[in-house]
C-alpha cells in the first residue's frame, strides 16, 4: 500500500509511522499541506489530486492527516476543499474531511453530539459580550471559555468571576472572536482519553492533573485504564457520530455521570503509546491498510 502521510514536519508522530511501516509493505510518502494543489480538469493522466501524487507517477492509495497547519481562512478552506475533491476520487481519506471539520470546531462537535443525544457539558455559543455574560450567569458562574479552534488545552480559562468573564468575554468579542462557554464540571482531577479504531478502543488512559486541565501537553501524567463495556460504546458512538474512523475521545466523570467533553480527529498518542505499551503507529497503519483493501 502506497500512503501519503499529510504533515508539517517529521515530527515525533511522523518518525514513529516511519518507524511502524517500515515493518509493513507499506510505502509512506511526507507531503507537506502548504504544497497543495490541484488541476481542474486533470490534465492527461492525472487523474487526482497533483500534489498527492508520488514517487514514479503512482498515485496514493490512501491519505493520512497527521496535522492541520495554521493559515489564512483562504488556505484552510482549500486544504479542505482539495481532500473533499481526492475522496471524491475514490481516494480514501483518514480522517474523512467532513470529520475534519467536525471536530476541529467544538461547536459543531458539541452539537452533533448532543443532537445524537450523547451527554455533553451545557454549552453556550455566540458572538456577543453581554449575551456571553447572561450565558455565564445561567451556567452557574464557573465556566470553561475555550477557543472555538484549539487543542492540547491552548487558550483555556476557568472563569468564576464575573467581572473577568466580562474582560475575557469583551477581549474574545472585541478581536473578532467566537465565545464559547462550557459549564465547569466538577471532578476527582482527572479524565479519560480513549483512543478510537473503527468500532473499538484500542487503548485508553486517564489523565491526572492538580490543575483543572488535564491535556498532557500542560503537564498531566498518564495511567492505563481499561474502560467497561458501556465506556467503551461511548468513546466509540462519539467518534462515530462526528465520522472519525481514527479518533482520540475525551470523557470525564462528573457528579451526574460521564459527558463527552471533545472528539479530536487528527489525535495524537506519544503518551497513550509509553502510557500503555501499544503500538498505535502500527494499529494505525493496519487499520488504514485493511480499509483500503476491504
Amino acid at each position: 500500500m502506497r500512503l501519503a502521510l499529510l504533515s508539517s514536519g517529521t515530527g515525533w508522530h511522523v518518525q514513529d509511522l516511519q518507524r511502524a511501516a517500515a515493518t509493513r509493505d507499506i510505502d509512506l510518502d511526507l507531503c507537506e499541506f502548504t504544497g497543495l494543489s490541484d488541476w481542474v480538469p486533470p490534465l492527461s493522466t492525472r487523474s487526482a489530486t497533483e500534489y498527492l501524487r508520488v514517487a514514479a507517477n503512482r498515485q496514493a492509495d490512501a491519505y493520512l492527516v497527521r496535522t492541520m497547519p495554521a493559515g489564512s481562512l483562504e488556505q484552510v478552506i482549500f486544504r479542505m476543499d482539495v481532500l473533499h475533491a481526492a475522496e471524491s476520487r475514490g481516494i480514501a481519506v483518514f480522517n474523512p474531511p467532513r470529520a475534519l471539520e467536525f471536530c476541529i470546531d467544538k461547536y459543531l462537535t458539541t452539537q452533533r453530539l448532543h443532537a445524537a443525544g450523547l451527554p455533553v457539558p451545557s454549552t453556550w455559543c455566540g458572538q456577543g459580550a453581554d449575551e456571553a455574560m447572561v450565558a455565564y450567569e445561567q451556567l452557574g458562574g464557573d465556566v470553561i471559555i475555550k477557543p472555538l479552534f484549539g487543542s492540547e488545552g491552548r487558550g483555556m480559562v476557568r472563569v468564576s468571576d464575573a467581572e473577568t468573564a466580562w474582560r475575557v468575554c469583551h477581549a474574545v468579542a472585541n478581536t473578532g472572536g467566537v465565545l464559547y462557554l462550557q459549564e465547569f464540571i466538577e471532578h476527582d482531577g482527572w479524565d479519560v482519553r480513549a483512543f478510537v479504531l473503527g468500532d473499538q478502543v484500542l487503548a485508553a488512559m486517564k489523565r491526572h492533573s492538580d490543575h483543572w486541565r488535564t491535556n498532557v501537553a500542560q503537564g498531566a501524567s498518564t495511567t492505563r485504564l481499561r474502560l467497561s463495556a458501556s465506556e467503551q460504546e461511548l468513546a466509540i458512538a462519539a467518534a462515530r457520530v462526528v465520522g472519525c474512523p481514527i479518533a482520540g475521545v475525551d470523557l470525564l466523570h462528573g457528579p451526574n455521570g460521564w459527558h463527552v467533553l471533545e472528539v479530536n480527529g487528527v489525535p495524537g498518542w506519544k503518551a497513550l503509546s509509553a502510557t500503555c505499551d501499544e503500538d498505535v503507529a502500527g494499529a494505525v497503519l493496519d487499520f488504514i491498510a485493511q480499509r483500503v483493501q476491504a
